[in-house]
């Protein structure tokens, strides 16, 4: 069995997560000509619905539910932690979905 990483830092006011992505095999490939092209997207979801895949039926129904907020927050977390970034770099815009 894997070493279990905590997903806090020690004060639990910071999140991990986005440091052990930032390690990932796939992630350092796709991000190392500073491009991620549709292809590395693909491959990219495609380990993520395995995962879920293989996740999803060994929870129970309020394990279900608060991994499913869990991820909703998380996913919400980088869209906005991304947008921030690209706001910071190129001055204000306004997010239009």
């Amino acid at each position: 069995m894997a070493k279990r990483l905590k997903w806090m830092d020690d004060n639990f006011e910071t999140t991990l997560i986005d440091d052990y992505a930032r390690k990932l095999t796939s992630f350092l490939d796709a991000m190392a000509d500073g491009h991620v092209d549709s292809q590395e997207l693909t491959s990219q979801e495609s380990r993520l619905v395995s995962l879920m895949k293989e996740v999803e039926p060994l929870l129970n129904d309020e394990q279900h539910a608060k991994v499913t907020q869990l991820l909703c927050e998380l996913s919400a977390y980088n869209v906005m932690e991304t947008l921030h970034g690209v706001q910071k770099i190129r001055g204000k815009h306004v997010w239009r979905p």
